[in-house]
């Protein structure tokens, strides 16, 4: 006998010497169910059978065998007693279904069959779905899927679009665009990774919900190619926002993604409905500064003034970069890691991630990159003296305190970078002071 973590006592079929005088059915083979045990006289005597079948027996252990044979023997004969549980639990569940249905409604006998037979259900399900011989780490059609260990967290399979039972099922993750499956469901799976589309193709759709309409996709699913229609049947056709095209239920579960096209062209950040594909591919290009704006739409810039003051603040920033890769107390510092997140920031003035886009209108942006922008300018104009040293003075009026390009009130020549006053720039019509030295030079006879 075999003791099991319930309380109840799991019985080797082949054990049958310690049951003499106890068991009166000691002779019926383990596999074969006896048609009184689910007779109609007397229910209470039937529940009790039938919730014992579930539940005093271990149905998660294999049988334990106590002499020698051939380990070919042993595995035919454990998955003869699997196959035998497996039909002993369907003939449960189905009278457990029958007895719930007859016994009195909302009863304390009748919920207490309730829950034995959803114990029943899993139990079954472990044994149909065993997790032996899962192996870690799964490739699969660019997917790279990594076996999940929590058992508490519910989760729905990409695939079958059921919940996964963490307890009972094995289940994977991709770690590139992060689709759930149950084990069973792997071989299934047609949908590549996502991030291989994002690594390969890292642009967005710009048109807004470009639809071809339900007839040039033949009725059927863009992505499984399932029947789809607008009444329902035998499949709800649902649109995506971003792409256009329609998808049955199991590809378009009615999650909803801010749409670029309709930042971009309308500024509008109100979340539409798209497909799973959509979803996770819009997740991960979030972050990936891949928007010209002022190429896509130059105009946005006259009724956005959130995006002239953050284009002002970018440009400031690129200006102060050539002051702390030359200066060994920013260097140690790490002040340009600040902007870790926003890599983009200290490379470019004009390339913006849709995750830019959201945190501009929401203000979030313009605080945090003030911010870093007061923290930078303090260290070049007051804390290193190492960068006030490579300051400007303005040599059209030679006046005033030491200039940096980043200054508001200062202009700043294309042709050698020298810093002047606004004032005195625009309104001396000159040329530029420093541009004449040097043009001198070139030319003077004793420098060649």
């Amino acid at each position: 006998m075999i003791l099991t973590a319930m309380g109840a006592r799991h019985v080797n079929p082949f054990d049958r010497g310690e049951e003499d005088g106890t068991r009166e059915d000691k002779d019926v083979p383990p596999h074969e169910v006896r048609p009184e045990l689910f007779s109609s006289d007397n229910k209470i005597q039937t529940v009790d059978r039938a919730m014992d079948l579930g539940l005093a027996e271990d149905h998660f252990s294999r049988p334990v065998f106590f002499w020698s044979c051939s380990h070919s023997k042993v595995k035919d004969m454990q998955g003869s007693f699997v196959a035998s549980d497996i039909e002993q639990l369907k003939q449960a569940i189905e009278e457990c279904k029958r007895l719930i249905l007859e016994l009195p409604e909302h009863s304390e006998r009748q919920k207490d069959t309730v829950v034995k037979l959803i114990h029943l259900r899993l139990k079954l399900q472990e044994l149909q779905d065993p997790e032996e011989d899962e192996p870690n780490l799964r490739v699969l059609l660019e997917h790279r899927f990594s076996k999940e260990k929590s058992k508490s967290v519910k989760q729905t399979c990409d695939k079958c679009s059921t919940i996964i039972w963490g307890l009972i099922q094995t289940w994977y993750t991709c770690t590139g665009c992060y689709y759930r499956c149950h084990s069973k469901c792997m071989n299934l799976i047609t949908k590549p990774c996502v991030r291989s589309k994002v690594s390969h193709q890292s642009e967005y759709e710009l048109n807004i919900c470009p639809e071809i309409g339900l007839d040039k996709q033949d009725y059927r699913c863009a992505e499984c190619r399932t029947p789809v229609s607008l009444r329902g049947v035998p499949s709800e056709a649902r649109q995506c926002d971003y792409t256009g095209q329609y998808y049955c239920s199991s590809c378009h579960w009615n999650d909803t993604a801010i749409i670029p096209a309709r930042v971009i062209h309308n500024w509008e950040f109100e979340p539409r409905k798209v497909c799973r594909s959509s979803v996770r591919y819009l997740s991960l290009m979030m972050p990936r500064p891949v928007l010209k704006l002022r190429e896509i739409n130059p105009l946005l810039f006259n009724f956005v003034e959130e995006l002239v003051e953050i284009r002002k603040l970018r440009q400031d920033i690129l200006l102060m970069k050539p002051y702390f890769i030359t200066c060994k107390e920013a260097m140690e510092a790490r002040l340009l890691l600040q902007l870790h997140d926003r890599q983009h920031f200290v490379e470019n003035d004009d390339m913006y991630s849709l995750q830019d886009l959201i945190d501009i209108s929401s203000g979030r942006l313009s605080c945090s990159l003030t911010e870093i922008h007061t923290t930078f300018a303090k260290h070049i104009k007051l804390d290193c003296e190492r960068c006030q040293a490579k300051g400007f003075v303005c040599e059209l009026c030679k006046e005033g305190d030491v200039l940096f390009p980043f200054d508001s009130h200062t202009s700043v020549c294309h042709d050698c970078s020298a810093v002047f006053h606004r004032d005195c720039y625009y309104d001396n019509s000159t040329t530029c002071p420093r541009c004449t030295r040097m043009t001198e030079r070139k030319h003077d006879p004793a420098n060649a």
